[in-house]
């Protein structure tokens, strides 16, 4: 059930995750050179980082051995 959407300003959004402290998500734009980071309880978009060639993998490890948030199309 989808409960809420939110735009992403790149053509190529690519991978996401939450941030490593919680109250963000952060979308890659691979080939916009760009990494949008949201609000995660509003969706607002608060940052738009610019950032090298094809920004791709992102990966978040919290609690490193019990938590792995990776690669999107793999890990859950």
């Amino acid at each position: 059930m989808i409960v809420a959407t939110w735009p992403v300003p790149a053509a190529s959004p690519d991978m996401g995750n939450v941030t490593a402290d919680g109250p963000g998500a952060v979308a890659l734009g691979r080939y916009d050179r760009e990494v949008y980071v949201f609000d995660a309880q509003t969706g607002r978009l608060t940052h738009r980082i610019p950032v090298g060639r094809e920004p791709h993998g992102l990966c978040v490890w919290p609690q490193p051995g019990r938590l792995l948030l990776g690669d999107t199309r793999e890990y859950a």
